[in-house]
């Protein structure tokens, strides 16, 4: 008697599997529908008479317009409580989803926790910056001289007939083609229409800045207030046309995208999204008439640095998993975040 009792309370002591988690609504398929149909990478293709530069630019600030009319629906102000849905005490860190949370480098460097809301003010006044700053995006081209190429210029300061020349230093063959090009030898995204040479540096920044806001979209107001507003179609189409973007033309990187990586599975497999990304050119099928989804150049490394309240200019970062416990920064200042 005693025995069986002690197997019985033995089987009630184990302990139970505990319950798988559970998937988020918006990475079911269920809920991954869109207010459009049809091929988003239509909407990305290049036309042929277009610079490249100028078609980035144009693909930039339309993303950065449907993202922000995506964010004033979390920062519209509740009449009854004064706050916005998206507020400090609702979301103190800005989290994406999936164990990240994105982080700023304070004036000594140090990686802090700011709420959401300062993060993605901090972020939108940064690019606005950036978009309205003509050295960055130029809106006047100033052009050649009818009949001049483009290396005329460099052409006139030759010192023929005149002066003896100054011999140039001693040449390294083991450098690099792009070091050892003289500016107006080397060639970068939009150089033809005045864009400078850290722009696709910048739309890189900016488009990984973006996307941590469409991540906290995602995981912190998904149900409140898209779902409760029918909105969530919206959000999808708004979404799908962003990465749609920045995988045909290489400048959204997959680890940017990790925290939303079941959703834009669940698009890749419909073949409404490119399949993957790798070294600036998308796979998959690309639009005929595009650039075949290739940019010029290689991933640039420049942080953005948003202006922050306080007066100084915060770095962003991302902090997931074992790299937050270990206090890794993954980044500061003029470096890749």
């Amino acid at each position: 008697m005693s025995t069986e009792s002690g197997e019985q309370a033995s089987v009630q002591s184990m302990p139970s599997a505990p319950a798988p988690p559970r998937v988020p609504f918006y990475f079911r398929e269920k809920f991954a529908t869109l207010i459009v149909r049809g091929n988003f990478m239509t909407l990305a293709a290049k036309p042929m008479v277009i610079d490249e530069g100028e078609w980035m630019a144009h693909q930039v600030v339309e993303q950065y317009r449907l993202l922000n009319e995506m964010l004033r629906i979390i920062q519209e102000v509740n009449g009854h409580t004064g706050m916005p849905i998206c507020n400090p005490r609702e979301c103190p860190t800005m989290s994406g989803g999936g164990g990240h949370t994105y982080t700023w480098l304070d004036q000594a460097g140090r990686p802090c926790r700011i709420s959401a809301p300062h993060y993605i003010a901090s972020v939108q006044r940064w690019i606005k910056s950036k978009i309205d700053d003509p050295n960055t995006f130029p809106i006047e081209i100033v052009p050649s001289a009818p009949g001049s190429s483009p290396n005329s210029a460099s052409r006139t300061n030759l010192n023929i007939g005149g002066a003896a020349p100054i011999a140039a230093g001693p040449t390294s063959l083991n450098e690099p083609l792009s070091q050892l090009a003289g500016p107006a030898d080397r060639n970068w995204l939009g150089k033809a229409a005045g864009f400078p040479e850290h722009f696709e540096s910048d739309v890189r920044s900016m488009y990984k800045q973006m996307m941590r806001c469409y991540c906290h979209l995602y995981a912190g107001h998904w149900e409140k207030p898209f779902w409760h507003l029918n909105a969530t179609k919206e959000l999808n189409t708004c979404f799908i046309h962003f990465v749609n973007v920045g995988k045909l033309f290489g400048i959204l990187d997959d680890k940017d995208m990790e925290p939303m990586k079941p959703l834009v599975d669940i698009w890749v497999e419909k073949g409404l999204l490119p399949t993957a990304v790798t070294n600036g050119s998308s796979s998959g099928s690309a639009t005929p008439g595009t650039a075949g989804g290739v940019m010029p150049g290689a991933p640039g490394n420049a942080t953005p640095v948003p202006t922050g309240q306080e007066g100084y200019s915060p770095a962003p970062q991302s902090t997931t998993g074992s790299d937050a416990a270990a206090g890794a920064t993954g980044g500061g200042p003029g470096t890749a975040v």
